[in-house]
């Protein structure tokens, strides 16, 4: 489904009692990869009486803003984990695979409804190799090998409904790895989140050519630690989402997590009644009619 945010004007002639109304659509920036020519609709009617009046009286419904959280590094017990997973709006739990509290993290998400999504370790551009994690993707790799470890990342986070990438400049750069695993997210039925910690990605191109929604993120909220910062980015997480309609960000657990949900949960707060928090499935479902049909049996349900 192509993503379209709408904006609609009329404006009324009044000339021997015709009334023309014309509506033009328009493509949100945030998802121009699926841009299509817009469309004009031009409705030609001659109101009277009651209907007249009824139709001057309207206005255009006011189209809700969606704000998806995805917080990453869940299943090793770090900092803010509790505080997360206790939030009181709704969340996408990005789950890092083979840790200690893997399992039960993806299993008290998934209890308390928050979306939960594999949080697949690829290889970085730079950084410490010791912050992937197990089951990590390196492009040294054949084809089989990156498979079996999408397929095996999968089968360890249960309830996963997708995926997003843990690091991974170096990989989400990658047209043949990237390939192989979305076409194992796609025979599972699971969507890919791209973190965009690389922005020459090739993820989004990729999704749009294999038929799958190129979901991406627009904002981290804690790139850096302080409590001002995290504040500012949860503003402009609500100015993006009141322009474009949606909103993706991407917090963290961690050394600093509990900064991070001390400051969303304040923040989430004071938004209520501008925004609505969504999970990251709600947002795929209705923006490109995302509806999954394994081809391959998943024990992530």
């Amino acid at each position: 489904m192509k993503s379209r945010n709408i904006y609609e004007w009329r404006v009324c002639i009044k000339a021997a009692g015709l009334a023309l109304f014309l509506t033009t659509a328009s493509v949100s920036p945030a998802f121009a990869e699926l841009s299509v020519s817009d469309k004009y609709s031009v409705n030609i009617g001659i109101p009277s009486g009651e209907e007249q009046n009824s139709t001057s009286q309207q206005s255009p419904a006011k189209k809700e803003k969606r704000i998806a959280v995805i917080i990453d590094d869940f299943g090793n017990g770090q900092g803010g984990t509790e505080e997360m997973l206790s939030m009181p709006i709704k969340l996408t739990v990005a789950i890092m695979p083979f840790l200690p509290t893997t399992r039960s993290d993806a299993e008290l998400a998934h209890k308390k409804g928050y979306d939960v999504i594999v949080h697949m370790p690829m290889e970085p551009k730079q950084g410490n190799p010791k912050w992937l994690g197990p089951g990590a993707i390196t492009a040294n790799m054949s084809d089989d090998e990156v498979r079996r470890k999408v397929e095996d990342a999968i089968d360890n986070v249960p309830y996963a409904i997708g995926m997003n990438n843990h690091m991974g400049s170096k990989i989400t750069g990658d047209e043949r790895i990237m390939s192989i695993v979305l076409k194992v997210c796609r025979e599972r039925g699971l969507f890919f989140v791209d973190s965009k910690t690389n922005y020459h990605s090739i993820v989004g191109k990729l999704a749009v050519n294999m038929g799958m929604p190129p979901v991406a993120n627009h904002i981290f909220l804690d790139d850096f630690h302080t409590a001002s910062h995290i504040s500012k980015q949860m503003k402009a997480v609500e100015d993006f989402a009141k322009e474009h309609d949606n909103c993706v960000t991407i917090g963290h657990v961690g050394t600093q997590g509990k900064k991070t949900a001390e400051v969303l949960r304040s923040s989430a707060a004071s938004m209520q009644g501008r925004v609505t928090f969504v999970g990251i499935s709600d947002l795929v479902r209705d923006i490109w009619g995302w509806q999954p049909s394994p081809i391959l049996p998943s024990n992530n349900n």
